[in-house]
């Protein structure tokens, strides 16, 4: 039900969202609420009362599920972690600083790169990019402390700001060492300078945000050279189950600058820095007191007032280790046959609608139109949960003798190492890259793949309930959204089968990076939350937007009983989100997607339906004259 306060005419979020919103009320420990995050909330609870249930007595569905509540009955025993304070954590500290020198660190870099500790590269062992049938070992550099290179820049007040409470939440966690106050400070000061190193040569969001260029091969031996004086292929060898021949470099920029990054002269900043990581990162396995405290920055970072309760705390740590099969678990306890199949008939409706769309492209030529079709048919759609769990979850025990976190750094090494092994093994394009209780959805480029977790296939983006041109507004949009990422300014790099490859004339490919420009200028500079929009961050999910709009709107209309008005209202609502100010700033700054007011309200104004289902006029806020509106799919 539109707000009739505001004319839908002039401002579409505002009409359908404007009463909830005026009345909505964002929970102390979170950042925002709303559409995703209401039914995220609902999820957990469902699962939270599952989890207490299977806790206190009843069998549980599997033997997952069973080893999650083991660790979730170890995380919310506070007397035990409360009494244990931070001593799990110390002998992990003065391991670090019994490292005297590269030498040292070299003889023990592969352990501790296994056993989590921070080191100043990080590596993973992912699908080729231009062959991915095959796996590759990934190369790039650590994070900053702030969330984005760009808060680095001279003049930015928020860094000024954040860094203050960085500081003050480091120095809360580190009276609890056997630091003294003067070594807590320097502590601090060198961590600080590392990251500042740090800052300086890694790449920025935006420019992650072009994964295409994060692929840049190069042989090992060249690598090694360029990381000296660490001893890579020592590592290499002591972690992997081959050395590889080459490395995918992901940050050709850090690398080229590493060396003057990480050296004697920089190695008592980085054991600092470690040390700070290190501690930070794993107070939500300490103490109550420790856990709250060590995450104030975070809070900081997104605005919640509070740390989530104990028990949603138990809950979500044992959730962030076992995420697939309790996605499995949902997907099968609550997720019905009847909604997977009909959704699943809208998948391929949606296809279906998207080749007809590239069939009568005004710009693409025919060969690259017939390319185009040929990666939609070999896309693979993933519904629901997986038919099967990763194997890395037969070798995930939890041993109840053991402290909260040494289980969990216990848990990761084996994550980490099932990882590492893949490197021999042909990419498995069966795994998930989302659990099956996750309200999200998600294109992967590199396998040509859909998404959609059991858990968004709910009202508002879809119920079997709702009118069907809700349906096609919310999750029939979502769906084509996930289908546009195929062909938005990533996604048409990679052919039907995941691999980097050109699969487009050079006249088209030509007028699509014309198209492109127009999404990032459309976008580009709008006034939001106190800062602007960056167009070049957010264009592959504007493009998705679009194309997702579009198609989804395409098929509504062969509907005999189509009401657009009921379309574009539920796209509308199902963007609603309201958010604490800290929480937009962030996300401006490092979200590849548009502020969800703006996602609501731009992309109806490219569509001519748009001005004929509520007669928008000249004059009209939602107005867009028709040479400024954009269209790509």
């Amino acid at each position: 039900m539109a707000d009739q306060k505001v004319r839908i005419q002039d401002d579409l979020y505002e009409a359908v969202n404007g009463e909830w919103e005026a009345t909505a009320v964002i929970p102390d420990d979170k950042p925002a609420t709303g559409g995703f995050q209401d039914l995220a909330d609902d999820v957990e609870k469902k699962l939270m009362a599952d989890f207490d249930k299977v806790a206190d007595g009843d069998d549980a569905p599997d033997q997952y599920f069973e080893e999650a509540v083991k660790l979730y009955k170890l995380a919310k025993d506070f007397t035990s972690r409360d009494k244990d304070g931070i001593e799990p954590e110390m002998k992990r500290l003065h391991r670090i600083q019994k490292l005297n020198s590269l030498s040292d660190f070299n003889d023990e870099v592969a352990s501790l790169g296994l056993t989590g500790y921070p080191l100043p590269f990080s590596i993973d062992v992912s699908a080729d990019m231009k062959d991915t049938s095959r796996n590759a070992v990934g190369f790039s550099g650590p994070s900053t402390i702030l969330p984005d290179t760009t808060y680095y820049e001279p003049g930015n007040p928020s860094a000024e700001q954040l860094l203050a409470v960085y500081q003050t939440t480091a120095k809360s966690v580190l009276a609890a060492t056997d630091l003294s106050d003067a070594e807590q400070d320097e502590y601090i000061q060198r961590t600080l300078a590392f990251d500042k190193r740090i800052a300086a040569i890694v790449k920025s969001q935006e420019e992650w945000a072009d994964y295409p260029a994060a692929y840049n091969p190069m042989p090992l031996t060249k690598v090694a050279d360029k990381v000296d004086p660490i001893d890579f292929i020592g590592f290499l060898n002591d972690t992997m189950p081959a050395l590889p021949e080459q490395i995918i470099v992901y940050d050709p920029h850090f690398l080229e600058k590493m060396s003057g990054f990480f050296n004697a002269d920089s190695f008592e900043e980085y054991k600092a820095w470690a040390y700070v990581s290190d501690l930070l990162s794993h107070t939500g396995f300490l103490s109550d007191d420790l856990r709250i405290k060590g995450g104030a920055f975070g809070r900081a970072l997104s605005g919640a007032p509070t740390a989530p309760n104990q028990h949603k705390h138990a809950y979500r740590l044992a959730n962030s280790f076992f995420s697939e099969p309790i996605g499995v678990y949902y997907g099968k306890t609550y997720f019905g046959e009847k909604a997977k199949a009909d959704v699943t008939d809208i998948v391929k409706r949606m296809i279906q609608t998207y080749k007809e769309r590239l069939q009568n492209s005004a710009w693409l030529s025919a060969p690259t139109k017939a390319k185009a079709i040929v990666k939609l048919d070999k896309m693979v759609l993933k519904m629901g949960y997986p038919d099967k769990i990763d194997e890395v979850y037969n070798q995930l025990h939890v041993d109840l003798d053991l402290s909260l976190l040494d289980n969990a750094v216990n848990l990761s090494e084996r994550i980490r190492r099932h990882e590492y092994a893949k490197l021999i093994k042909p990419v498995d394009r069966t795994e998930w890259n989302m659990p099956g209780h996750l309200v999200n959805a998600s294109y992967d480029p590199s396998r040509n793949d859909i998404t959609f977790p059991a858990a968004i296939l709910q009202a508002p983006f879809y119920s079997l309930e709702q009118d069907d041109s809700a349906n096609f507004g919310g999750i029939g949009a979502v769906i084509a959204h996930e289908i546009s990422h195929g062909f938005d300014n990533n996604g048409a790099k990679f052919d039907e089968y995941g691999n980097l490859a050109n699969w487009w004339t050079d006249d088209d490919y030509a007028t699509f990076k014309k198209l492109t420009q127009q999404m990032i200028d459309e976008f580009d500079g709008i006034d939001y939350a106190g800062g602007t929009v960056n167009g070049k961050l957010i264009v592959s999910e504007n493009i998705a937007d679009a194309g997702g709009l579009a198609a989804a709107m395409a098929t509504a209309k062969k509907e005999d009983d189509v009401d657009l008005q009921e379309f574009f209202t539920n796209w509308g609502r199902i963007w609603r989100m309201k958010s604490r100010t800290e929480y937009k700033q962030l996300l401006l700054k490092i979200d590849v997607h548009a502020p969800n007011y703006l996602r609501a309200n731009i992309q109806p104004r490219n569509l001519d339906e748009w001005y004929e289902a509520f007669d928008v006029q000249p004059g009209d806020k939602m107005y867009r004259a028709p040479e400024d509106r954009v269209h790509i799919w």
